[in-house]
């Protein structure tokens, strides 16, 4: 949990902006990365979600993590706009505040918790890969 917790730190307010309370972390400023920033978010989720599959999180509160990544993979894809809106987003924090929250609710995990877990995975992946394959797709029909 506490690696979780520097990671999501340093991901999402490592650092504070100068002459401002506000932080900000990594995340925004590797999404400036064509390619490879977007990824650095969706790849710690999933660490996140396992770990909360280990320590017996509601799925409810799975999927809610889900939803907190994709909106944050959904919106980063946009050019600039994606990358102000990772200023404010903040999914890693927010993922790992559900994590805190729910993870005193003790229950071992269920086959069916490796299922839905499993799953979710493959959605966060599919979420993050489809920005790229109509980005592709877009910049192809333009070239045309």
């Amino acid at each position: 949990m506490a690696a979780l917790r520097k990671l999501a730190q340093l991901l999402d307010a490592a650092f504070v902006v100068p002459g401002t309370s506000y932080r900000i972390g990594l995340d925004p400023i590797l999404g400036i990365i064509p390619g490879i920033g977007d990824l650095i978010s969706p790849l710690f989720a999933v660490a996140v979600l396992w770990q909360a599959r280990d320590l017996g999180v509601p799925r409810v509160v799975l999927l809610r993590m889900v939803l907190n990544v994709a909106i944050d993979a959904v919106a980063g894809a946009v050019p600039l706009l994606g990358d102000l809106f990772d200023f404010a987003w903040k999914a890693n924090v927010r993922n790992l505040a559900l994590l805190e929250r729910h993870a005193a609710e003790a229950r071992g995990p269920s086959s069916g918790d490796w299922l839905f877990v499993t799953l979710l995975t493959l959605a966060v992946a599919v979420i993050t890969v489809v920005p790229f394959i109509v980005l592709g797709w877009l910049v192809a029909a333009i070239l045309r």
